[in-house]
């Protein structure tokens, strides 16, 4: 009842106070009839608060947001259906959904004549220009009587996830090797000898020819085993994304390192799109999942077979953050499944960076990196002494490929010179999975 009165309106509290102050002039006037207007006056809205905090409300609320991954600077919509599941019908409702300040202002919607059965459908638009995963809601509802007189605030607790991915640039197809395993696609290779101790099996599956079916491993294993006439390659490569803050310049989406995110999304799409089977990792160690937990490098491979797109890449990439580590961590490079390409994507290093990344050279195949020229992200101008030189010098030095970015210069040019270095002198980028 506290809670019903404090939500008396304006137009509630007018109603109340004209009427005990007709109540007041009735009785030092000796008139009744004023009295009992006055006595109409007081009663309504208090029983309009009774009626109102005695109610039980039952509002069901269901969010959809279309795309749930969207792309920074491009737009998705919020679709919101809501439904009155209680009997007892409600005046007007005031919604206004909590939207964090990134994408947008919170969107309002006044909604009248809510009875039994009621359900009602709105949407509006949201639109990124950072990366991040933000949650939208929860969602402020306000009640009002159909008279105006009391306003009860609720809210839904619920609340939906959504992911804006760095942006991607598109890159042209170049040649990362030079020879034909790193054309990405996986190529089965025919069994053209060997014992039948040698043949790969598996289990049987529907359908599957029963000139296949492997007698022997069945008869020891206890279950109809067939033969792989085919034995899949695949070409392999990993994203290497330098997320140390004391190697980048600049402030928020203005710096290095945010360029640095746009770069290695863009490859990743392009290597995924391409056939590759490609994981990310970063300086810091286990790259981050969509949900901001840290993940298990062993399991990151984003394999072309499960997964038809980028997506899950582009999720870590969204929250991925800096680190405060002066080194780089390498603990990837002792995984099986060595070889294969390398892309780097770094900030300024310097001699100290050289072991690990001739350590990174040596267990890939081919080692590719863009050198950001951090000090063009700078926000202050530098003295000759706070600039940082380049770092294609020192990658070429211990075997990488390397090209320096600079702001403002293409990504995809720099991409085909990489790949045209690359082609000269490759090494082998398949993998036997």
């Amino acid at each position: 009842m506290r809670e019903a009165l404090s939500g008396l309106t304006v137009r509630g509290r007018t109603f109340l106070a004209a009427g005990i102050t007709a109540i007041v002039c009735g009785i030092l006037l000796d008139q009744s009839t004023l009295s009992r207007i006055g006595m109409l006056l007081v009663a309504l809205p208090l029983v309009t608060a009774v009626v109102a905090a005695w109610g039980r409300y039952r509002l069901a609320l269901v969010r959809h947001i279309e795309p749930h991954l969207t792309e920074a600077g491009q737009p998705a919509r919020v679709e919101l259906t809501i439904a009155n599941e209680g009997r007892i019908p409600t005046g007007t409702l005031l919604l206004e959904e909590t939207v964090p300040y990134a994408l947008g202002g919170r969107p309002r919607f006044v909604v009248d004549r809510i009875g039994f059965g009621w359900r009602h459908k709105l949407g509006y638009q949201i639109r990124s220009e950072i990366r991040g995963r933000f949650d939208i809601g929860p969602m402020r509802v306000t009640v009002a009587d159909p008279f105006g007189l009391v306003e009860l605030n609720r809210a839904f607790q619920s609340t939906i996830p959504f992911t804006v991915t760095p942006r991607v640039v598109t890159l042209p197809q170049t040649p990362l090797t030079g020879n034909a395993t790193a054309s990405g696609d996986s190529r089965p290779r025919a069994f053209l000898g060997g014992s039948a101790e040698d043949v790969t099996v598996r289990e049987y599956r529907r359908g599957d020819e029963l000139r296949r079916v492997h007698w022997r491993s069945s008869a020891r294993l206890g279950q109809l085993m067939v033969r792989r006439e085919e034995q899949p390659w695949q070409a392999r490569a990993t994203v290497f994304l330098d997320n140390r803050r004391s190697v980048h310049r600049g402030q928020g989406a203005g710096s290095s390192f945010e360029h640095a995110v746009v770069v290695a999304a863009s490859v990743a799409v392009h290597l995924v799109e391409a056939g590759y089977s490609v994981r990310l990792v970063t300086s810091g160690g286990p790259t981050p999942t969509a949900a901001g937990v840290v993940g298990d490098l062993s399991s990151g491979w984003h394999d072309r077979e499960g997964q038809a797109d980028a997506a899950a890449l582009l999720e870590a990439l969204a929250v991925v953050e800096t680190v405060s580590h002066h080194h780089i961590d390498a603990s990837w490079m002792g995984e099986a499944g060595q070889g294969g390409v390398t892309v780097a994507v770094l900030g300024s290093i310097d001699d100290e960076d050289a072991g690990v990344l001739r350590r990174v050279r040596h267990h890939t195949g081919t080692a590719l990196a863009f050198s950001l020229a951090v000090d063009g992200w700078s926000s202050v101008p530098l003295a000759p002494e706070q600039r940082r030189p380049s770092g294609v010098p020192l990658l070429i030095q211990h075997g990488w490929k390397a090209v320096e970015l600079a702001p403002g210069d293409s990504v995809a040019t720099r991409w085909r010179e990489l790949g045209t270095r690359g082609a000269a002198t490759g090494a082998g980028a398949g993998s036997r999975r």
